[in-house]
């Protein structure tokens, strides 16, 4: 599991939150305040098994004029999370540095709307059912202090950090869905019966791969030939393993494809048309 909090020498930290990372002392916490967060432009995330999904964070950031965060030993950031601050079940968090510009300032603060992106791969980040939910998000400082030069027989390594959250409305990472369609026999006589298959299927984290998604709706829409407009024709019940079964009759050339809207957990699929000629 990559864990990565915006720089190397603090992964995992955020994974350890409770269990062995030190707690930042009151005096220690910097005066940071996280506003104004939308995630993925307060769209659903779609993750599939394999694809990063590039993930646009924004923020406006509040810090005292005298902090420095360089993101070589001070960090600053949104990450995602679920659970509680207090038992992370899951994280996602920042690897690249976030572009800030200063829009305001005063003797004693500096204001900054800050852009960052999520990497989310799944293979690092998804693991289980459960990660297809209402993600919060949380604002993040850390402080690294470490001595790696071996030469005198001695290193150091110490972390601190402070989280923020919840921040803004959170966002709903959902499974990636796909659909297939065939409809046969081909060529058919106008008026005969014609049988339209096809899978729905969606990502499952666990196995890395797509799994029948059973007991769900989905469309099966005609459109003719010379047209850019498809037409409903009847909505199907996908069965064992996700498979769509349904019988029409032929009437004219066109495009035969299915259609799923989505659920809360899972993102919308539609199938690439298959012609079917009608003599």
């Amino acid at each position: 599991m990559r864990k990565l909090a915006i720089g190397a020498a603090v992964s995992g930290a955020l994974a350890l939150a409770g269990l062995v990372a030190p707690a930042a002392s009151a005096a220690d916490t910097p005066d940071l305040v996280f506003s104004g967060v939308t995630v993925n432009k307060g769209k659903a995330i779609v993750a599939g098994t394999t694809a990063t999904v590039k993930v646009p964070v924004t923020y406006t950031l509040t810090r005292p004029t005298d902090l420095t965060i360089d993101y070589k030993t001070t960090f600053a950031g949104v990450m995602l999370y679920r659970g509680t601050l207090k038992s992370l079940q899951n994280t996602i968090e920042p690897d690249t540095t976030p572009a800030c510009t200063t829009t305001a300032t005063t003797d004693t603060m500096v204001t900054e709307a800050c852009t960052e992106t999520l990497a989310l791969d799944p293979a690092d980040y998804l693991f289980e059912a459960a990660d297809a939910t209402t993600w919060k998000a949380a604002g993040m400082y850390s402080r690294v202090d470490q001595d790696a030069d071996d030469s005198d027989g001695h290193i150091s390594f110490g972390f601190n950090y402070d989280v923020w959250g919840p921040l803004g409305s959170g966002v709903q990472i959902k499974r990636a869905a796909r659909l297939t369609v065939n409809a046969s026999p081909e060529p058919v006589k106008k008026g005969k019966t014609i049988t339209v298959t096809g899978k729905l299927t969606r990502a499952n984290w666990e196995t890395g791969g797509y799994s029948g998604y059973t007991s769900q709706k989905a469309t099966l829409q005609f459109r003719a030939k010379g047209s850019n407009t498809y037409s409903t024709v009847k909505t199907v019940t996908s069965g064992t393993g996700g498979a769509l079964k349904t019988t029409t009759k032929a009437s004219k050339d066109g495009y035969y494809r299915y259609v799923f809207a989505g659920t809360s957990t899972t993102g919308t699929a539609t199938a690439a048309g298959d012609y079917i000629d009608v003599q």
